[in-house]
């Protein structure tokens, strides 16, 4: 058998398996709690295992194809495959996407290389080398546009679609770059001119600083027009940091009929922020990102940002649907600023959740203390963040497991 055939029937029977999880009767039931649940009416409080180190599962790494292309599909069967085992409220969509092959400027999506300084020593940290070092520097940045390479594009889908097609619908993403990290600001921001320096910035170069933003605010708007105008936005591209439904917007589908932004969910953050204040996260970011998050449809804010002290900033963000409460935040203070307004996207530690060793009483305790905290609000569990479980997978399966007896006990 050639390894054309021999990837062919790996990756066909892994989509089979695939289209099976995502049609069951309980996949419906989460749909329709996600979209109950944002939307802003009462639910169980949904359960999500955003992050699993995958490293640490040896089945999911060990791959069958041979060819480099159809590996990578493999890689991404085999995840969802076993993740379905979690069996959280995480939902199972019944396409596979090939991202569109898009082009930017070769040094970066900002015409300027990024670079990290590696450590001496092995397995140590690293660390971004910001490309603007100087004022200056600012001005080789290139404006963004959205382009796609229509041939490498269409080959790719061909291939995928011949091979699993009639199993599993083939959808093409070719929404722009300039999308989710790369349009918050805030994230290649923290690339281009580094943390430290940015907030030295905000005091010594308000004016430079405020010119910088203005440009990324421009580009990525121009970016996201473009594509819009191109046909190039679809329902597979909602975003917002859980399961994207909601009464008030299209579900995600495969349909590949173009729609505008305002269908769409929005995930916006600004973590490189975390220790500006309230007043100078607002001057030096979110006047900045309202104009982009103000296109979408519903949009979710925050990642990992501790935003205790910035909920009622926040709430300049007309279309703003989920906050996020970082593992660092003040959990009741936000709830009593949060309030039934918005949905409340509670993230636990997973350091003491399923990373340094697993302690079931403890993550019950945790949870039953947080869900008393956020007593009235529309509160979901986020599990994110995992970078090890000590080689025990398993502890994401019981943790999901306690968080849905926690979370149906608060609602009985």
């Amino acid at each position: 058998m050639t390894a054309g055939k021999h990837d062919i029937r790996i990756l066909r029977d892994l989509a089979a398996r695939y289209v099976e999880i995502c049609c069951t009767d309980e996949q419906a039931r989460r749909r329709d709690l996600w979209r109950r649940h944002n939307s802003l009416q009462r639910t169980r409080p949904p359960i999500y295992v955003r992050a699993v180190p995958w490293a640490e599962v040896p089945e999911v790494n060990q791959l069958e194809c041979e060819e480099g292309f159809y590996r990578q599909y493999e890689h991404w069967l085999r995840m969802m495959i076993y993740r379905s085992g979690i069996d959280d409220d995480y939902t199972y969509e019944p396409w596979i996407a090939v991202e569109a092959v898009k082009q930017s400027p070769p040094e970066g999506i900002w015409g300027l290389p990024i670079s990290r300084k590696l450590s001496e020593v092995a397995g140590g940290a690293w660390k971004y080398d910001p490309p603007i070092k100087q004022l200056s520097d600012k001005d080789r940045m290139v404006f963004p546009h959205h382009v796609i390479d229509e041939a490498a594009t269409q080959c790719n889908y061909v291939r995928l679609n011949d091979a699993i097609g009639d199993i599993l619908p083939v959808v093409v993403d070719r929404a722009p770059i300039y999308r989710v990290w790369a349009a918050d600001i805030s994230t290649y921001l923290g690339y281009l001119r580094g943390l430290d320096q940015v907030m030295w910035d905000m005091i010594d170069n308000p004016g430079w600083l405020h010119e910088l933003l203005a440009f990324m605010r421009d580009g990525i708007l121009t970016a996201q027009q473009e594509a819009e105008d191109a046909g190039d936005w679809r329902l597979c591209d909602h975003c917002n940091q859980a399961m994207p439904y909601a009464v008030e917007l299209p579900d995600p589908s495969a349909d590949p009929t173009p729609v505008t932004r305002r269908k769409l969910w929005c995930f916006c953050a600004a973590q490189e922020l975390t220790l500006v204040s309230p007043q100078m996260h607002d001057e030096f970011m979110l006047q900045y990102q309202l104009p982009i998050v103000g296109k979408f449809g519903l949009v979710a804010y925050g990642c990992c940002e501790d935003l205790t002290e910035k909920i009622d900033m926040l709430r300049r963000i007309p279309n703003l649907r989920r906050i996020a409460v970082a593992p660092r935040a003040n959990v009741r203070r936000c709830a009593e600023q949060i309030g039934s307004d918005y949905v409340l996207s509670y993230r636990p530690n997973p350091a003491e959740m399923v990373c340094c060793g697993f302690d079931p009483d403890h993550v019950r305790t945790t949870l039953r203390r947080a869900l008393r905290e956020c007593k009235g609000c529309h509160v979901d569990i986020t599990l994110k963040d995992v970078q090890t479980v000590e080689r025990q997978p398993e502890r994401l399966f019981e943790w999901a497991r306690i968080a849905k007896e926690v979370a149906t006990e608060a609602t009985t």
